[in-house]
């Protein structure tokens, strides 16, 4: 397989993994290039994300994984790119991709390889969002064609915003691999003291602590809308459209609550199509 083969199986996998995400509305409205790099960072956090994640090989073995994605980024910023890492030179090149962001969404996935973790405190679980989602969100906004100063503000917020709708809508998938990353002080407000994950989401109590979180995750929304409202430089209707897609789930998750048996929210097609007319091609 030549590179340029190799580099499209990537973008390609990318794509058909983000066909079944919600935020893959946002990525069919951007110009093809802009479109192919957001497609190269979601492969890049994919293949990162599935060491963390699929359970495959010991926590030692995984980290070894992840630390050759790091010699992989090292070479890559030296002009030395491996076949493996070249879907990433282009988009590198041409929109000035920190290394530093990539290297702190590896930073985040470390965190699930070192332990499974269980009832974070806030400050926990705010650095694992910064890693795993804001630290996407700096990536992203150099795609944008955003000025650093807005766009790291903007990531800072939606990243997070992002990141806490995700977890209230995968609890039960998240249990289910051993890990609840509601923060431990909710937990303990509510009156839950067990530590094991199935235990923890099967008590109807969980629902106090993910209105709790919820409550932050629209905290996050408005600092991103603010920032938004000012209309910074870039193509800022893609994350204006992302964020309006995944608060449009956490509402309706909120309408559902999280009392067992959950129901995990998706948009209807009609539902999303009417986002994307208000805030994709309007907004």
């Amino acid at each position: 397989m030549t590179l340029a083969q190799a580099q499209a199986t990537v973008v390609a996998s990318a794509q058909q993994k983000a066909s079944n995400s919600s935020f893959y509305s946002a990525m069919r409205l951007m110009p093809k290039a802009e479109r192919e790099a957001m497609f190269a960072i979601y492969g890049f956090c994919r293949i990162v994300d599935d060491i963390a994640d699929d359970g495959i090989g010991t926590r030692e073995e995984r980290k070894v994984e992840l630390v050759k994605w790091r010699v992989e980024l090292d070479e890559l910023y030296a002009g030395n790119p491996s076949e493996r890492a070249h879907f990433l030179v282009e988009p590198v090149k041409k929109y000035g991709l920190r290394k530093a962001d990539f290297l702190t969404v590896i930073d985040g996935m470390d965190m699930d390889v070192a332990e499974d973790i269980v009832a974070p405190d806030k400050k926990t679980l705010d650095l694992y969002c910064e890693r795993v989602a804001s630290a996407v969100g700096r990536l992203s906004i150099k795609v944008f064609g955003m000025d650093e100063g807005p766009g790291d503000e903007l990531a800072h917020h939606l990243g997070r915003a992002l990141q806490l709708t995700n977890i209230l809508r995968d609890i039960d998938e998240d249990a289910g691999i051993g890990r609840v990353y509601l923060p431990r002080e909710y937990l303990k407000d509510a009156g839950i003291t067990s530590l094991d994950p199935r235990t923890m989401i099967a008590d109807p109590r969980i629902d106090h602590v993910c209105k709790a979180v919820a409550r932050d995750a629209h905290a996050w929304y408005d600092g991103a809308a603010a920032v938004l409202a000012k209309k910074p430089k870039g193509r800022i209707g893609t994350p204006r459209l992302m964020g309006a897609v995944y608060e449009e789930i956490l509402r309706q998750t909120e309408v559902v609550g999280w009392k067992p048996p959950r129901t995990r929210v998706s948009l209807s097609k009609p539902k999303l199509l009417g986002i994307v007319v208000r805030h994709g091609l309007f907004g």
